[in-house]
């Protein structure tokens, strides 16, 4: 459910004789080795999952074909921010025809994680899943046992 996006019904009646056009966009997009498509209005959060462990919050987001010199993560005022920053050139040049293209996309999700040992936090990316693991802070007890003399 959480990767559904609305449809604007809107959009339906403003048919504008495109139609074409829309449909080998839709094409391109579907058999595009990148999957943070620009024209794909559903592609611009990340999947992202978070566990409580008892001693330490693990965070899982899905970011297939993003290198880790794309990834900034920040913890701010309680607060996990993981940052992707993708800037692609593509060059391509068939006999007398050069095809060249940029794109510029930029997602970020953050989650509120509270009590974290901020010191201790360890990120690792392998086969497209970035795992955080959140260790918790040791919280001092409010028991004290009182001896009577």
């Amino acid at each position: 459910m959480f990767g559904l996006t609305p449809l604007n019904r809107n959009q339906l009646q403003k048919r504008d004789g495109h139609d074409f056009i829309d449909f080998y966009n839709m094409l391109d997009d579907f058999f595009s080795d990148n999957p943070f498509s620009l024209r794909n209005p559903g592609s611009q959060a990340f999947k992202l999952d978070v566990k409580d462990q008892g001693n330490a919050y693990l965070v899982e987001a899905e970011m297939p074909g993003t290198k880790k010199e794309e990834i900034k993560l920040d913890y701010q005022n309680d607060y996990l921010i993981i940052k992707v920053e993708k800037n692609e050139e593509i060059n391509e040049e068939k006999e007398n025809f050069l095809h060249r293209e940029r794109r510029s996309s930029s997602m970020q999700r953050s989650v509120y994680l509270k009590d974290i040992d901020v010191a201790t936090v360890e990120a690792k990316l392998e086969d497209g899943i970035l795992k955080i693991s959140l260790p918790k802070i040791e919280q001092p007890s409010n028991k004290l046992q009182i001896e009577i003399k």
